[in-house]
Parts: structure tokens; C-alpha cells; sequence
């Protein structure tokens, strides 16, 4: 497969001449006339090499460098400098904001070439694959943990809500909820809390834009300890569900900003979560001891086999919220789904309508029930994984 080039340049001449040039070296080119244009193509396609020009109107050389390293997705793309700019200062500015090559206009075909060359065979750790994002998230990042239902009603947010504040309190871990189920939000109302657009302006905000600073200023802290990134519950705001790069973008970033990530996915398999899936290293799966709750976790299930998904990091959670004689017991449930059961919540409704009412998670409005020790288990089994996955 060729190498990818993408020159960013206002001049149109440049663009062309340059753009011939290296297609006739065989490499891929993707062009863009200023800097917003790069900074999207260059997370979109993630070139191997980045090719900029300084002097642009809407956004200089520049500041578009520094953006670049400051997203993880594009941090290691190579970058050279290609500008009339021809100052040692300029030159000092470029390397500083990130550049790892500087070369004036004009300059002669095969000097740039060489430059080029050099580049590619230096920097190997050049545009990631989404295999690469998943390793660097599970070797230099937070823990993150997917979890999600074949069907609505469920109960996943507010599982993943308890599963982060056992975790907390159980190792004092730093944890983070992201409700990444845009205009369908709950935790807000359940929890007391009143920041709950922020996923919203992220979402509708460019990918290169969903920086770690903004992130960070978008999480709310809870009395339990955790931090939540919340969902809006406003309807016309599900749209935002399609923005896929910038789920993507939104993940790398809260992977940095705890040891552990809990992504409420909500219901279903959107294109956007099978995205997010690899992301994670575990996935948990949310439904009740019903025979229509089991045939759709099986469904779910096999998808999750055809996205490539190994099941040892898959793991299944019986969510039984109401008593009835219609629940299955775990171990039929088990048998059913061709999948262990990591656990089973047993029915409570009168504790979790306290924890409505305190505005907290269940497992701090009640620790010694027989729910919380569940939820513990629950954390100390995913300790141990965090654990053995350094």
C-alpha cells in the first residue's frame, strides 16, 4: 500500500506541482488548502507524512502543528515544513511548535524528496491503525471499559454508574462515566447534577477540536468520587449519535484523564460504538433472566464475534430489576447464551428508588446490601484484570 502525503497549502500552484511530483514517486496524496481543511483530513485519513506550508489565512502553519501534536491521534505524524518563511527564527518557531523538518520555498525536487525519504524511514511511529490506538490506549492509557445492552431498558447507566462507584471505593480509583448516549442522558436527573450538554458541544464541535483540555473542562465531579461526563436529554440531540470520529477523538482523550474509563454505550451496535468497541479493553454486556432479553444478548453477541472482538474480553452481567417468576436463573441463562455470567444482580426496586431519592449511587445508599457486595465483586474481579493487563 503506498504512503499517504498530505500537503496543506493556500497555494493552488504548490498544491499541484508538488501533488504531481510525489504521485509520480508513488505515494498517495491528499491535498487541502488551509489549515481547518488539514487539521480534518489529517484525522480523517492519517497520513503517514504531513507535508505544511506556514503562511496561510485562516490558520497558520504554525498553530496547526501544534494541534496536531496535541491530539494523540495525529502526535506522531511526521511533519515537515515547506514555506518561504526563511528566518532562523521562523525556522526555530516551526521546530518548537512541533515540526521535525524545515525546508524554504523554492527548493529543488529531489531535495525535497530526500527530506521526504528521510522522514518516512525515520519516524516509525507514523499514523496509527485502529489495531496501534487500541494498544497505546492499553499500554500508556486508563483501563477503559465498554458496556452496553442488546435492547433498551436494560439498566445500563445506571449499572455503569454503580460498577464506577464500587471501583472507587473499593481502591479509592480514580473513575470516569462517560454517557455516550447523546439526547438520551439520565445520569444528571438520577445523580442531582446539572452539566449535562457537554457531550453535546464535544460531539458537535470538529474532531481535532475534542481536545484533552476541553474534555477535562467538561466533566462533572459527584459526591461519590467519581467524574461523569454527561448526556443531554434533549431529543433533537440522538443526531449526534452519527458523529463517529468524534466518539473516537472523545475516547482517546478520556483515556488520559483516569485509570478507569466507563463508557455507557446504551442499547444497540450504531456505527459509532463498533468504532468504539476496540477501544476498550473489556466490554460488558447488561441484560435481564428473560427469554426475550436472552435472545437479543445473543444476537448481540454474535455480532460482536463478526466485529472481531475476542470473548475472553467480553463479559456478561444478569441485570434482574424487577421480581417475577419470569426470571431464568443465571445458570440457564448461562446455557442459553453459549457465555459465562460474570454476575447477577438480584431484584431490589425499593433500594434503587432510595438511591433516586438521595441522588446517589445504590451502592452508597445502602454498602452492606446485598447489591453493593455484588457490585464489589464485581470491581475486584476488573482490578484484577486491570491488573494482569500491564
Amino acid at each position: 500500500m503506498p504512503e499517504r502525503i498530505l500537503i496543506v497549502d493556500d497555494d493552488v500552484d504548490t498544491l499541484r506541482l508538488v501533488g504531481l511530483m510525489l504521485q509520480r514517486q508513488g505515494y498517495q496524496v491528499i491535498a487541502a488548502s488551509n489549515g481547518s481543511q488539514g487539521l480534518t483530513k489529517a484525522f480523517e485519513e492519517r497520513p503517514n507524512l504531513i507535508l505544511l506550508d506556514v503562511m496561510m489565512p485562516d490558520m497558520d502553519g504554525y498553530e496547526v502543528t501544534r494541534r496536531l501534536r496535541s491530539n494523540p491521534a495525529t502526535a506522531s505524524i511526521p511533519i515537515l515544513m515547506f514555506t518561504a518563511k526563511t528566518q532562523l527564527d521562523d525556522k526555530v518557531t516551526g521546530f518548537e511548535a512541533g515540526a521535525d523538518d524545515y525546508l524554504t520555498k523554492p527548493t529543488h525536487p529531489t531535495e525535497l524528496q530526500t527530506h521526504i525519504r528521510a522522514l518516512l524511514s525515520r519516524v516509525s511511529t507514523a499514523a496509527k491503525t485502529p489495531e496501534e490506538l487500541e494498544t497505546v490506549i492499553k499500554e500508556k492509557h486508563g483501563y477503559v471499559i465498554g458496556v452496553s445492552s442488546a435492547r433498551s431498558g436494560a439498566g445500563v447507566s445506571t449499572f455503569a454508574s454503580n460498577l464506577a462507584a464500587a471501583l472507587y471505593a473499593r481502591d479509592k480509583a480514580d473513575v470516569i462515566v462517560a454517557e455516550l448516549t447523546p439526547g438520551q442522558g439520565t445520569l444528571a436527573l438520577d445523580l442531582g447534577l446539572e452539566e449535562n450538554t457537554k457531550l453535546s458541544e464535544l460531539l458537535k464541535s470538529t474532531p481535532v477540536e475534542v481536545t484533552r483540555e476541553k474534555v477535562l473542562s467538561s466533566l462533572v465531579t459527584h459526591a461519590s468520587g467519581m467524574r461523569l461526563l454527561l448526556a443531554s436529554d434533549n431529543p433533537l440531540d440522538m443526531d449526534l449519535a452519527a458523529r463517529t470520529e468524534n466518539f473516537n477523538a472523545l475516547v482517546l482523550r478520556l483515556a488520559t484523564l483516569a485509570r478507569f474509563v466507563i463508557l455507557d454505550f446504551g442499547a444497540g451496535l450504531p456505527h459509532s460504538v463498533q468504532k468504539m468497541l476496540p477501544l476498550c479493553a473489556e466490554r460488558i454486556v447488561v441484560l435481564e433472566g428473560t427469554v426475550n432479553s436472552i435472545h437479543y444478548t445473543r444476537q448481540l453477541l454474535s455480532a460482536f464475534e463478526e466485529l472481531k472482538l475476542e470473548k475472553k474480553s467480553v463479559s456478561v452481567v444478569v441485570n434482574n430489576r424487577i421480581r417475577s417468576d419470569m426470571q431464568i436463573p443465571w445458570v440457564q441463562v448461562q446455557e442459553k447464551l453459549g457465555h459465562s455470567i460474570l454476575s447477577t444482580i438480584i431484584p431490589s426496586p425499593e433500594l434503587f428508588m432510595q438511591a433516586l431519592r438521595l441522588q446517589t449511587p445504590a451502592i452508597l445508599a445502602q454498602p452492606e446490601n446485598m447489591i453493593s457486595q455484588q457490585f464489589l465483586k464485581i470491581a475486584d474481579a476488573i482490578l484484577e484484570r486491570e491488573k494482569n493487563n500491564k
